[in-house]
């Protein structure tokens, strides 16, 4: 097991601030492939940011039913998001389809959706090649494209705790 060339550089704490302001900067990052800190403790930290933020969304509901490996974000029981847990970082988000040929076409961690139809759902690998701004909208297209597609009901339900943009003519 590697272990950060960062650390030796200085302590923990100082690094953890330094990562946590500015994960994207090429010059924060370690130059280790497999190193132990920046493929567990920055990426977890990753997927609690993105978990919270899911969640944080109304009405949404995680869960497990694919195993332990997917955490599966639901709106009224229709998954807007996947996250694959183990191995690379990543997570699926439902699209418009052609929105998601033109992502693809223009950022290279933007792939056709894993074990999903690949019209509609984009897996976009979480590795800083994408700003987390950009994911987060990401994240809101998906569950608002889930939500416009619900009855009547439950998108007035739902529009209650947070109003959802109407669709572009």
């Amino acid at each position: 097991m590697f272990v950060c060339s960062i650390l030796f550089r200085s302590s923990l704490a100082a690094k953890v601030k330094q990562f946590t302001k500015s994960p994207n900067k090429k010059s924060k990052t370690c130059e280790l492939d497999s190193c132990y800190f920046c493929t567990t403790f920055l990426l977890k930290m990753n997927i609690e940011s993105i978990r919270n933020y899911c969640l944080s969304k109304a009405e949404v509901t995680e869960g497990f039913p694919f195993g332990n490996d997917t955490l599966v974000f639901k709106v009224n029981n229709k998954m807007f998001a996947l996250m694959n847990l183990k191995g690379d970082l990543s997570i699926n988000l439902k699209c418009d389809p052609e929105k998601a040929i033109e992502l693809r076409e223009h950022y290279d961690a933007v792939l056709p959706g894993y074990h999903m139809n690949k019209k509609q759902w984009n897996t976009v690998i979480l590795d800083y090649r994408i700003d987390k701004t950009l994911i987060k909208q990401w994240i809101d297209d998906s569950y608002n494209l889930v939500v416009r597609k619900m009855s009547k009901k439950d998108r007035e339900r739902i529009v209650q705790h947070k109003t959802i943009p109407a669709k572009k003519a």
